[in-house]
């Protein structure tokens, strides 16, 4: 049994609080809403999960210190926007305890992924980051799932392996920090893509196409900022690209599907009701191909999309009359 802090109440931080919980740990979530708090604490539910009861070994503050007080580590869940501000709140009651990102996205101001900002707060934490195919939906009632678990210190992998294996999740592990944050951050672009070809009515053969060249963009761009090319193709990379392009329950899927049908971003962001991580990256993506000056055409015609009113139907022709290449 470990005591466990969870910065974050939406629908990740929860799901993983709830497994986590079922195996007997007690676990303090942080959330900035009193009444996310009240809802968590007296009616024993998340909003964003309504139909599962949560276990009565989770307790919800908006008190950093509260939460983060005897604790053996933290899971910081998140939205990637948020994250500096919130860090930088929480970060002088942190007192060694390692911190595992949970959150999938960058900053976009300052283009940095999320360990980058987490160690400009705090150079000395140690941090590990926590990705793979993981719907929320899915975790909080048990369905198996596969993780991986990346951290540069050997002590931090075999905690958080040996915390959060059972019967419906393994989790295994990685050294490449950097590439398993990348893929989970990346993927989310190709899923609005998805999203955008099933809201114009395509179909499988496109899907199967955008999965196939959108891993080798995001996996291009990844090596180029430091991850290792293997990673991609792994459970941060291709596994967690396919359950986000595929299901229904992404949101970012969700997102691309209303602006296929031509609904505004205003109004999407509006619909989906949640953080939709994928707008931000698209816009970081964007100006790191620039940067970097990497081939990404699927993620520069997004952009167009989302940013400069591309018609997506015309956005596909674009992709699909580019100039003849080998595979």
């Amino acid at each position: 049994m470990r005591n466990i802090a969870i910065i974050g109440s939406g629908s990740w931080g929860v799901a993983l609080g709830i497994h986590l919980a079922k195996m007997g740990n007690n676990i303090k979530i942080w959330s900035f809403m009193e009444e996310e708090k009240n809802l968590i604490n007296n009616e024993r539910i998340c909003k964003f999960l309504p139909n599962v009861e949560l276990p009565e070994n989770i307790i919800c503050s908006t008190d950093f210190e509260e939460v983060l007080q005897d604790v053996d580590f933290i899971l910081h869940v998140t939205p990637s926007k948020f994250t500096r501000n919130i860090f930088s709140q929480y970060k002088k009651y942190i007192d060694n305890k390692p911190v595992i990102i949970c959150s999938k996205g960058f900053e976009k101001e300052s283009l940095k992924t999320l360990d980058e900002v987490i160690k400009e707060e705090l150079p000395d934490v140690k941090i590990g980051v926590l990705s793979g195919p993981s719907h929320a939906e899915e975790v909080s009632i048990g369905i198996p799932t596969v993780l991986v678990i990346a951290s540069e210190h050997n002590e931090i992998l075999e905690l958080i392996q040996e915390t959060l294996m059972n019967d419906n999740m393994r989790v295994y592990t990685s050294r490449d920090v950097k590439g398993v944050e990348l893929g989970g951050a990346l993927k989310n672009i190709i899923a609005f893509c998805a999203g955008v070809a099933a809201g114009i009515g395509l179909g499988d053969n496109t899907f199967a196409a955008l999965i196939t060249r959108g891993l080798g963009e995001l996996s291009r761009l990844g090596v180029e900022l430091g991850g290792e090319k293997d990673t991609f193709y792994g459970l941060s990379g291709l596994g967690d690209l396919v359950v986000t392009c595929l299901s229904e329950h992404s949101r970012n899927r969700k997102a691309g599907i209303l602006i296929g049908q031509g609904k505004s971003l205003e109004e999407t962001k509006t619909e989906v009701g949640m953080v939709i991580e994928s707008i931000d990256n698209i816009e970081v993506a964007y100006e790191l191909c620039k940067l970097h000056k990497i081939d990404m055409p699927i993620v520069e015609t997004v952009y167009k999309v989302i940013y400069e009113k591309l018609n997506p139907q015309e956005a596909v022709q674009n992709l699909m009359t580019r100039a003849k290449k080998s595979e």
